[in-house]
């Protein structure tokens, strides 16, 4: 039940996509002004603003498009530049209250890297022979036949590649693997610099996408798709060359860290979450994942 822009309006503004919030049921009239005041640019992205492992993240190339998500959305949602970088990253970052321990820098407790659902076209095989050929993206078949209807049945030209399903979520069909091996002190300061400047936030994961490593390092061309909070996973988890052991091993040491910093929190008035607020988020929660996921 996190709001992703009253998460975007922690962030600096500097860095992540030009975003605004759409309530339901806003006529398409009024998103169109929206759009015009903001300067965001087609093709643009659509997500429910209480979102839930990608499911109702839709590209939007065309005012047809908009129209249809709009009709269909049954929930708020945000809408936002579509940001232009090739590669994305899913950066777990830690810090202690400096109240605490003296601590003013935080670190970097794991990197997952995402490997999108891209096809190669052969001149040969229609697009759905294509995804045929690898089991893992044959799981998302019947999604992508909703998405691209007869689409799927076009000829890719020979070497052109195609990426189906733009978003580095794991239920998209994105791989996720660790690189938690690239952590290192350059890409911990330009983190670090950032999240200090985000009021309240000790704990969770940077979804980021960016041009090259290089640039990155430097602080260069990179954007924020999300901050996630405590519902955050250590996602390098699920990298396929990791055992259930090396998963539980990762999920105990960052609950331990979100624990450490809640009560370090709780010594400076952060309340805890009472049962009843607990049970009544929850349920919103089971509400809000029926819309969306039958989006």
């Amino acid at each position: 039940m996190e709001s992703k822009k009253a998460i975007y309006d922690l962030i600096p503004q500097q860095y992540y996509p030009k975003t605004e919030l759409i309530k339901e049921a806003t006529s398409l009239d009024e998103i169109l002004k929206i759009i015009e005041k903001s300067a965001i640019k087609y093709p643009l992205i659509a997500k429910p603003d209480i979102g839930l492992r990608g499911s109702a993240v839709k590209k939007i190339d065309t005012i047809a498009d908009l129209k249809s998500y709009s009709q269909k959305a049954n929930f708020d949602y945000v809408i936002q530049d579509l940001i232009p970088y090739a590669n994305e990253v899913g950066i777990f970052y830690v810090r202690y209250p400096p109240d605490a321990s003296g601590e003013n820098q935080g670190r970097i407790t794991g990197i997952v890297a995402k490997e999108f659902l891209i096809i190669t076209g052969d001149g040969v095989s229609t697009t759905q022979e294509l995804i045929k050929q690898n089991p893992r993206y044959e799981l998302q078949l019947k999604v992508l036949k909703q998405e691209y209807g007869k689409k799927l049945l076009a000829i890719l030209p020979k070497g052109e590649k195609l990426n189906l399903v733009p978003y580095g979520n794991h239920a998209r069909g994105a791989k996720f693997i660790d690189g938690s091996h690239w952590i290192n002190p350059k890409l911990t300061a330009v983190i670090n610099e950032m999240c200090l400047q985000i009021p309240g936030f000790y704990f969770g994961r940077l979804d980021v996408m960016y041009n090259s490593w290089e640039e990155l390092l430097n602080g260069k061309n990179f954007s924020v798709v999300e901050l996630n909070g405590a519902a955050s996973e250590p996602t390098h988890i699920y990298d396929p060359r990791h055992s259930l052991l090396f998963a539980w091993k990762e999920l105990a040491r960052h609950i331990t860290f979100m624990y450490e910093i809640s009560v370090e929190n709780h010594k400076k008035g952060s309340p805890y979450l009472t049962y009843k607020e607990g049970i009544n988020e929850y349920r919103l929660h089971l509400k809000q994942s029926k819309k969306i996921v039958n989006f």
